[in-house]
């Protein structure tokens, strides 16, 4: 009889998501920001992912047998506790808290959980309820799901857990062995952070324009190395400088930050004006290449020799979203494979700790060949959203919709492309994304105008065709799901500027037939319409918002925007033209 787990994420209180297995197959995955249509979905609980979950898969919540959480209880005993209280001693009440009442919050996160699992109307006497450490359910969730033979390397590097926030181990024959950890506030993620909030953004979205805007600044200019150092046995932040908490925070509005007044009499007054403002530019510059430095230090001391065993390595977590150093990782010497979970944050965390749960019984997972796992619609379905929209959008049913979006595409039009079951994870794979001509040089333009409006010097993401990968990125790894920066050759960043960086890089999905059939026929069609086998790929959403799930929300978005096209299953939806009235 087979064995069913739901994963469910969400402990620490954002980007919660479910995940469904049947017994080591991985059949369903969908984050919650997707459904209540807001992103990071804080505060939530994994309610409606985990419903949907169980819709997709036809499972009934009776039939569920185990419930796996990434949040576990951590011992007294264990020293992350002690170093918790030790780093903290500055602010007595947090350190006493941690030492006497360390495992309150896991045991606020059992209450909420009891409350979903009733109204979910799963038996709460039927079920097991697995807790899995936070830094295990995220190496599981890149090791497991890609498991081989021999010895993986394996980084997590997250911005919270439990307690820790970095993870050195490596898996074999299904287990994983931890090798070093460190704990809060030591964190390379915190200490990212931390100079994201000094520049003027939030977390959680801001890390990504400071590594977009890092290859315009000069990393030499300031020194940023007192905020962390290693020094082959320990890795710490000054958390007199970032990382602070009670009265050390600086404080503006009432509002509380992740750094204290010692840094901004260090570094200068918090960003204010433009990101690409000398000194601003610069310190991006100097907090990736001391991120990068870092994680590239803990990776070649502790795992050297599984890596010089293996060649491959295993990396997840929050912090491994920095597609800069993902490919600094995937260029150390002794790195032959760099295997990135596609969604490394804490939404992929529900995966992780269900996988961590199977394998744990004795039941090796089964492969995982692309993270298409959420809902699909029929194009009835998307018929009936045009119907009932308040706009009364134009549709048709079209014969050979590959054939007319790479018509519209050729043209230089901008196509919403909405197909077949929705990507779990951060990035849109093309089944939920914008799709654009990249030989149109203001392509870029209009897509920044008349949708996302990003910054100007933020280039745009790529999906190719695997057999022109290597002229595309010749010595490059190829990836299927755009974790890693790769560096474009010069002629084609020379014929393709919209997608390649100041620095040469860029962020590409290589296609090939099995990775994903319908954008692998759309890439085709397009390169026999216009000789060009790539387009620009970006995320079907509005800026702030989650990814595009349903198509009602396809159809909203496509109507609050000044998209040219959007094509939903095999329905064309068009604007209808506006009459004036007097």
């Amino acid at each position: 009889m087979a064995t069913i787990t739901l994963g469910l994420s969400g402990a620490i209180g954002y980007d919660p998501a479910a995940a469904l297995f049947v017994d080591g197959e991985l059949m369903a995955a969908v984050e919650e920001e997707r459904l209540l249509r807001r992103k990071h979905a804080h505060g939530e609980v994994p309610y409606l992912s985990a419903r949907r979950c169980m819709q997709i898969a036809r499972i009934n919540p009776s039939e569920i047998d185990q419930v796996a959480i990434p949040y576990a209880p951590i011992s007294l005993f264990n020293k992350a506790r002690w170093h918790y209280a030790y780093r903290h001693w500055y602010a007595p009440d947090r350190a006493v808290d941690g030492l006497l009442n360390g495992n309150r919050r896991y045991r606020r996160y059992l209450g909420i959980l009891n409350d979903l699992l009733e109204k979910l109307h799963i038996p709460p006497n039927n079920i097991k309820i697995v807790p899995v450490e936070h830094q295990l359910a995220h190496a599981s969730s890149c090791y497991h799901l890609n498991e081989q033979d021999g010895k993986t390397a394996i980084f997590c590097n997250d911005s919270k857990g439990e307690y820790s926030n970095i993870f050195l181990g490596y898996g074999e024959n299904g287990k994983i062995v931890k090798i070093k950890e460190f704990y809060n506030p030591d964190s390379l993620s915190g200490m990212y952070a931390a100079l994201t909030d000094y520049l003027g953004f939030e977390n959680l979205d801001g890390e990504i324009k400071v590594m977009g805007i890092a290859p315009f600044g000069d990393a030499s200019k300031y020194d940023l190395s007192p905020l962390a150092k290693f020094n082959g046995k320990k890795f710490k932040v000054d958390n007199t400088l970032i990382g602070t908490v009670g009265l050390r925070r600086y404080r503006a509005k009432s509002k509380g930050h992740y750094f204290s007044q010692k840094l901004v009499d260090m570094l200068g007054p918090r960003r204010v004006g433009q990101l690409v403002d000398d000194p601003y530019v610069h310190y991006a510059a100097a907090i990736q290449k001391l991120y990068e430095d870092l994680a590239a230090e803990l990776v070649e001391h502790y795992l050297a020799d599984i890596l010089e065993e293996s060649g491959r390595l295993a990396i997840a977590g929050t912090g491994c979203m920095n597609i800069r150093l993902n490919q600094r990782l995937a260029n150390l010497p002794q790195v032959k494979e760099l295997v990135v979970h596609p969604a490394c944050g804490d939404s992929g965390a529900a995966i992780g700790a269900a996988s961590f749960a199977i394998r744990k019984s004795g039941t090796k997972i089964k492969p995982v060949q692309d993270m298409f796992h959420g809902p699909s619609y029929s194009s009835a379905q998307c018929i009936d959203a045009c119907k009932s929209h308040r706009e009364k959008p134009l549709w048709e049913v079209l014969e050979g919709p590959f054939e007319k979006a790479a018509k519209i595409l050729a043209g230089g039009h901008l196509l919403a492309w909405f197909r077949g079951r929705m990507e779990f994870g951060a990035r849109a794979l093309g089944n939920r994304s914008i799709l654009a001509n990249p030989n149109h040089p203001e392509v870029a333009d209009k897509i920044n105008h008349q949708v996302k409006f990003r910054e100007p010097w933020q280039p745009y993401s790529a999906c190719v065709l695997a057999s022109l990968a290597a002229e595309f990125i010749p010595n490059e790894q190829q990836d299927k799901y755009m974790c890693m920066a790769v560096m474009a050759s010069t002629a084609w960043a020379e014929k393709y500027p919209a997608i390649v960086h100041v620095d040469g890089s860029t962020e590409a999905q290589i296609v090939d037939v099995d990775s994903n059939p319908d954008l692998h026929r759309l890439l085709v069609g397009f390169q026999q319409e216009t000789g060009h086998g790539i387009l620009i790929n970006a995320s079907l959403n509005r800026p702030g918002e989650a990814l595009v799930c349903s198509p009602e929300d396809a159809v909203n978005m496509f109507l609050g925007t000044d998209l040219d096209y959007l094509i939903m299953e095999d329905v064309l939806v068009t604007r209808r033209e506006q009459t004036e009235t007097w």
